[in-house]
């Protein structure tokens, strides 16, 4: 009897252990669960034309965290006053950051960020999933201006259009007969440089990944971006509205958007050059000046990636390529030019 009463005793003291140390941990657990940010347009958010180690974040989130994140049109109010768009019509806060930020350049477009990232240091990679997009006005501008583009010579004024969309059906109309449908991104996801390089231009993408400018960047989509400081500190920007390969005039359909992003630390995966992926390809990307050498880069990047990740030799993987995978011209206007190369997922078995 008495043995019996000590095992009783000793089980109903283990229960209750077990008990309180799982309500012990529920805080924790609850602490380290995903949360959602929300980073508003704010000129204390924003910085103008660069990517810079030296910036303090904003924010700081944790690897699985999502952050809801606001972008004003890259080049400022000018162009949207340009298309003829009412004062009425342009959101206050728009206003407010371009009244409050003067520290500009040497690019054109206010980012926001940047985001700190938690555990986050050089040789890792964010994996920046992108969900979804909200217009925070319901028009565009799409231009050139003197001097820039694919055709300066033959475009040597300025003139932006306005375009209206139509968020129930998801197009706007350029002109009579013209409807183009609505595909929004971020033109501009990107980390700080490495500090020995200070200060870089927001206007040509390169290591810190920046404004690539890849239309194929929409919801749904997902963004690998090399680490170079820790805290990665993370800026993103230039929001399209749709665009075509190569971006000749210089402009997409720039807008204004709330984009949500949930952000990924991928501890060990080294890269070179920001890779993305979408539910349909992977992609592999090239950036140099010169647009052959853009298109060699990208060339090589498929094939570490097919050798890494698909198990091929060099040689199968080059021939691989020039077989199956679509090299394409992501932009021509920024400096740096662009190549992206698509590997179709539906070529390799499940």
């Amino acid at each position: 009897m008495v043995r019996r009463c000590v095992r009783r005793c000793v089980v109903r003291r283990y229960l209750l252990l077990l008990t309180t140390a799982a309500v012990l941990a529920a805080p924790l657990a609850s602490s380290q669960s995903p949360r959602t940010h929300e980073l508003r347009l704010l000129p204390q958010h924003v910085h103008w034309g660069y990517y810079d180690a030296t910036l303090k974040p904003v924010l700081t989130v944790a690897p699985g965290d999502t952050v809801r994140v606001e972008t004003m049109i890259a080049g400022g109010l000018a162009r949207l006053r340009a298309a003829g768009v009412p004062e009425s019509e342009i959101p206050e806060s728009l206003k407010a950051v371009e009244a409050a930020i003067t520290e500009r350049g040497p690019g054109a477009h206010p980012l926001t960020g940047p985001i700190r990232v938690e555990g986050a240091e050089p040789g890792d990679v964010l994996e920046v999933r992108i969900l979804g997009f909200e217009f925070l006005h319901p028009f565009g501008v799409a231009g050139f201006i003197p001097g820039s583009g694919t055709l300066p010579d033959e475009f040597p004024y300025s003139r932006f259009k306005l375009f209206r969309f139509d968020l129930a059906r998801g197009v706007t109309e350029f002109a009579p007969g013209i409807a183009l449908r609505l595909a929004p991104f971020f033109g501009s996801i990107g980390v700080a440089p490495n500090p020995i390089v200070r200060r870089v231009s927001s206007g040509p993408p390169g290591h810190h990944t920046g404004n690539l400018d890849n239309k194929e960047l929409v919801a749904g989509s997902t963004l690998y971006v090399p680490v170079h400081v820790p805290g990665a500190l993370l800026s993103v920007g230039d929001a399209h509205a749709m665009q075509g390969d190569g971006e000749v005039t210089l402009t997409a359909l720039e807008t204004s958007v709330r984009g949500t992003i949930q952000v990924i630390l991928r501890k060990g995966m080294r890269l070179n050059w920001p890779r993305a992926e979408t539910p349909t390809h992977y992609i592999a990307m090239g950036l140099h000046p010169d647009l052959d050498e853009a298109s060699k880069l990208a060339t090589r990047e498929v094939i570490d990636f097919l050798v890494s990740e698909k198990n091929l030799t060099r040689d199968e993987a080059y021939i691989l390529t020039s077989v199956a995978v679509d090299l394409r011209v992501t932009q021509l206007v920024d400096g740096t030019k662009g190549v992206h190369a698509m590997i179709a997922k539906s070529i390799f078995a499940k």
